[in-house]
């Protein structure tokens, strides 16, 4: 059975700064930069019919392309950390991309979400890191500037079985149309 979840990728030049920022946790398995997403939906392990259909019906959304900001780092996990991310902004567009493909999972029959989507990029998983040092490297690297892209796909990963941070293969993937202009004022005729 295959392990999917949709995500949009994090381009090269992201990937390289967010990269520098690692390092100085103990406990930390440093994701490998190749491997950076931004998950929308995990579908879990499924059976390949469920696979089949998932992928086919991603296909059918038509959505614009979706600029991403990714804006500061956090942890997960509160006074047991377990992971070390790069925020999200929780940009309009990426959260509707995202409650499209929730809908559209759980009408194919997958269970809902549990978790509140919170976008963002895992960026090291901690096993045994304590609070206090997780604080010190959030409060020495928290602040950088924005880092801007547009996502113009987003894609159907699948992962290894039981395995977290990769590798991940893309299994399918689906075009974000170029958003255009509003036309404004009136047409002469």
């Amino acid at each position: 059975m295959p392990r999917l979840f949709t995500a949009l990728e994090v381009p090269p030049h992201i990937a390289e700064s967010l990269a520098r920022l690692r390092g100085g946790v103990a406990g930390a398995r440093w994701i490998d930069v190749e491997n950076y997403h931004i998950t929308l939906r995990f579908l879990g392990d499924v059976d390949d019919r469920f696979a089949h259909d998932a992928a086919n019906a991603l296909s059918f959304i038509q959505r614009p392309e979706v600029e991403v900001t990714i804006d500061q780092l956090a942890s997960f996990g509160g006074d047991k950390p377990r992971a070390i991310v790069a925020r999200v902004r929780p940009d309009p567009a990426v959260l509707e991309m995202q409650a499209e493909q929730e809908r559209l999972m759980r009408r194919l029959g997958a269970p809902p979400e549990p978790r509140k989507f919170s976008p963002h990029v895992t960026l090291a998983r901690l096993r045994g890191s304590n609070s206090a040092s997780v604080a010190a490297y959030l409060g020495a690297r928290g602040y950088f500037p924005p880092l801007r892209f547009t996502a113009d796909r987003f894609v159907l990963y699948s992962s290894r079985d039981s395995v977290g941070g990769g590798p991940y293969v893309v299994e399918a993937e689906y075009p974000l149309y170029e958003a255009r202009p509003a036309l404004t004022g009136t047409v002469g005729l």
